[in-house]
This record gives C-alpha cells, structure tokens and sequence, in this order.
C-alpha cells in the first residue's frame, strides 16, 4: 500500500539495544511504502549519529544526555538540556511537519515525542523491556499505541493502549542461521571444535570482558573457540592477552560489524540480558548463558533474564559471581549438547520474527486514523 508524501519520525538511540531496533523499524516502512520519508531525532555524541546514516537516513541530534547515578557536575547541566532539547524538537518537528513520531527508548527519545504530543501530533512508542522506564512511562499517557516485547505490561500501561509485538530485530540476524559455513570462514575457525561468542552489548561490559580475560588459557585448553566483542574502552587490553591464543581459535573485535555471522558460528553465547539482545537470541535460538548487568534502571536486565530463565529458554550467572563462574559455566554448556538443545528448542518459542513489520504496521494505522 502506498502512503504518498508520509512524513515519519524515529526517536531514541544512545545504545545499540535503541539504535538497531529503530533502523529495523524505518526498514521495514520502506518495505511498506519506499517513498515514505524518515527523519530520525538522537542525541549528539552518540551512537546514532554515526549507525543511523551509515544505514542510509538523516538524522537530527539533540543536546541530552541522562542524569549520572553518581554525584556529577554533569547533573547540574540536566535541567538546561532539557530545555534546550526540547525547543530544538519543537523546531525540528514544526519544520519536517512529520504524521506521526516514534519514540523507541534513550535520551532523546522523551523530549521529541513529548513535543510531537503536546503539538497534537499522533505518536507510538515502543517499550523493549519487561520493566519501563520513567520517561515511557510518562510518554505514554498521550500516546496513541505501546508496542511491548512482554506479556503482563497493563501493569505499567493502559492495557487498551498495548500491542504485544515483540522487539524489533535486524533482517540479517533473523536468517543468521543458514550461513554456519560462511560465518565460520569469514571468523577463520574449525568446525569441528565448539565456538563461544561473547558480547557485552555495544559498549561491551566489564565484568564479562575480565571474566573472559582471565579465562583465556582455560578456553584454549578446553578446545574451544572463542569470539569476543570487547566494546572499545577494553579492545586494547584485549588485544594484547588473546595473541598467545590465535591459533587456538580465539578471536577478538571492539565491535562485530557482522552479528549475524557472529550468531551463525556459536555454539553458545555469553550476554548481557538488554531488550536487543535478548530478541536476537530468541530469534537465532543460540543456547546462552546472561549476564545481566546491575548498572540499569531498576534492575531491569535481570528481569530479562529471569524471563527466559523460568521459562528454560536460557542460563543465568549473576554479575557479582561472573569472575568465578562465568568460564567455567560456560565449557560446561558448550560440551553439553542436550541441554543445548533444550535451551535452543525453548528460546525460539519466544522469537519474533515479524516485529519490525509489525510496528510498521501499527505506525501506518496510526497515520490513517
């Protein structure tokens, strides 16, 4: 169906857990219409500033950021920003003159869809967590539809308002498993021993990266391979401790451009529990082991993970005891394939595949009515 002249905008970023979801999205709307027109609103010095036109739309970004849990001269800042960002919204959305706003989650997703609702400007909000955040929370109200990735969020939301859609996941890593051979060429590894792939989100994450780090030699012994995400700040020092390693299979990257590959070669992945990565393993049915990180708002990665962990579908190993267990939890797992398969078998029946088109089409509604 085509939507002549459609004018949308995509809000949110700061993580790849916001970032990924909100491209899938504004893929799939071109899928519907291609002359559909997206401008996409992050936050300056971010992340989407960079991912959202290398995936070929413009952006506009806003001076936000969030409040640090810690004492911070930066707080003192906040209030300003606030304002600032939110007279910058209203500028940009007067002057693109979009049909409807989209706040997917990050920083500078609260001021733009703010702004669009109390322009009387229809918005959609996409909430990926089991436990919402203030700012959704609040967007939520003037909102026109809430796309969760849970069931049980008329807790938090008018259950009149709630689609349950599932979290948005990139069209490569949904087919991720039928290019094993190639990922495992492209990775330099042997078939014919287990692969662990690492990741600690976009950013990385201490306690997985020490973990890791310290477990090298147990790895290589135990025969396995390993691909390590290690997020820029530890890439260096990552580097330097995995050379004695490289024949035996252990490979290390600040950021792996080609996920789906990445997926394509594990054996079983080691993760933190956000919204993006959990809907990708559900997606690619990788028996994995989360590490939810304890430095979110209110605890909600475990949450996440518990999701999953009752339901069979995935390991949990605290952050606090990572450095003792983390290695050795997951040797245990990569050399047990029945319950590999178990976990397998379970975390697809979670996947959702058609969730990017899904909100797609929820958007479009929102534009006809």
């Amino acid at each position: 169906m085509s939507l002549p002249e459609t004018r949308i905008i995509i809000s949110g970023g700061g993580t790849g857990g916001h970032v990924f979801p909100a491209i899938a999205i504004a893929g799939a709307l071109r899928s519907k219409d291609p002359g559909v027109n997206i401008l996409f609103v992050g936050a300056q010095g971010r992340m989407e500033m960079e991912k959202v036109p290398a995936a070929g739309y413009p952006i506009e970004g806003l001076w936000i950021s969030g409040l640090q849990r810690r004492l911070s001269w930066e707080n003192l800042l906040f209030p300003f920003k606030l304002i600032h960002s939110s007279i910058r919204a209203r500028k940009i959305i007067r002057g693109f003159k979009p049909h409807v706003v989209v706040g997917v989650g990050g920083y500078a997703s609260g001021p733009t869809v703010k702004a669009a609702a109390a322009m009387g400007i229809p918005t959609l909000v996409q909430e990926q967590n089991s436990y919402p955040g203030i700012t959704n929370k609040m967007l939520a109200r003037k909102a026109k539809k809430i796309c969760v990735a849970y069931p049980g969020m008329e807790r938090y939301f008018p259950a009149r308002k709630l689609v349950l859609t599932g979290n948005p996941v990139r069209p490569e890593i949904v087919h991720a498993m039928a290019k094993r051979r190639e990922a495992l060429e492209f990775f330099g590894l042997d078939e014919n021993r287990p692969v662990i792939l690492a990741v600690g989100g976009s950013l990385g994450a201490l306690t997985i990266n020490r973990s890791l780090h310290s477990g090298l030699k147990t790895i290589a012994d135990a025969g396995i391979q390993l691909i390590w995400q290690t997020g820029r700040s530890y890439s260096d020092q990552a580097a330097s401790a995995v050379l004695p390693f490289s024949g035996a299979g252990i490979r290390q990257f600040p950021f792996i451009t080609r996920m789906d590959l990445a997926y394509a070669a594990s054996d079983v992945v080691i993760s933190r529990a956000g919204a993006l990565a959990i809907s990708e393993l559900c997606v690619t049915g990788r028996p994995s082991i989360l590490v939810p990180s304890p430095n979110v708002a209110e605890d909600h990665q475990t949450r996440n993970a518990m999701t999953l962990v009752t339901e069979g579908a995935a390991l949990m190993v605290k952050d606090a005891e990572a450095e003792h267990k983390l290695v050795n939890t997951a040797i245990e797992l990569a050399g047990n394939g029945q319950l590999r398969e178990s976990l397998s078998k379970q975390i697809l029946t979670l996947g959702r595949e058609n969730a990017a088109a899904d909100i797609a089409a929820l958007i479009v509604e929102c534009i006809k009515r």
